[in-house]
């Protein structure tokens, strides 16, 4: 008896298309959801300790797994018919800047997804992270309920048109890291990335990275985690040497 009536209650909420969460969605989307309760647990944090009638835990982490799975192949799909004459390397690079970690993040909050979050954490304590993954979970959310095509549609109207310049991208670092790591490996260069300890007075943990390139130190960054902290100090790097990269 109590499974039924839990079950009229969850019908009666979910289909309830007065309810604030379900017009926020459907503005977001673009569309009136089919089955909302898709959108229900692509807002769900892990922390809310939710379960389903079989005791598995609701949270949008599945829905983002098959969310990025969507939105690369979709992208890949695009940039094949968009840059003819772009071979494997190239487009693999296209679309790992397009769906970096960093461009999902902002994506995530233009959109303000993370106002729709329900969570037993307090919001002020996720990272930068969880903007991206909400966002690959909304997209999982709009396969289930209106598939391929409804997907497609919703990452054109979001990412594509707004956001997907070819020549712009074509430019853009996404890991200078990476870059840092390739020219000191040409040009057969010690490098180094040392952690030292921050003396800082933050509440929130801090690393501190050296970055050394034959035994000198070029740049330094800091940051919530070594490998951000690694990513600033080479960011800082590249710019200092910007000319003699290029030149070489």
């Amino acid at each position: 008896m109590k499974r039924i009536i839990q079950k009229i209650f969850n019908s009666r909420t979910s289909t309830n298309e007065d309810g604030n969460f379900f017009v926020q969605v459907s503005k977001i989307i673009g569309y009136k959801p089919i089955k909302i309760t898709h959108f229900e647990e692509a807002f769900t944090h892990r922390s809310s300790n939710k379960k389903d009638n079989k005791g598995n835990t609701i949270s949008y982490e599945r829905l983002e797994f098959l969310g990025d799975a969507m939105l690369s192949s979709i992208i890949a799909e695009y940039l094949f018919n968009k840059v003819p004459h772009g071979n494997e390397g190239y487009l693999t690079k296209m679309r790992s800047k397009i769906v970096s970690r960093e461009h999902l993040n902002e994506l995530g909050k233009d959109l303000e997804l993370l106002s729709l979050v329900n969570s037993k954490m307090s919001k002020v304590n996720f990272g930068d992270n969880i903007h991206g993954n909400v966002f690959e979970a909304l997209v999982g959310a709009i396969f289930l309920d209106k598939g391929y095509k409804g997907a497609e549609k919703f990452i054109y109207d979001s990412v594509i048109v707004p956001y997907v310049d070819i020549e712009r991208l074509e430019g853009k670092v996404i890991s200078y890291k990476s870059l840092l790591i390739e020219w000191c490996q040409k040009e057969k260069k010690v490098f180094k990335y040392l952690v030292y300890d921050d003396t800082g007075n933050d509440n929130i943990k801090h690393f501190a990275v050296k970055l050394r390139i034959d035994n000198k130190v070029i740049a330094k960054g800091r940051a919530t985690s070594k490998k951000k902290a690694e990513e600033k100090a080479s960011k800082r790097a590249f710019f200092a040497l910007q000319d003699k990269i290029k030149r070489e």
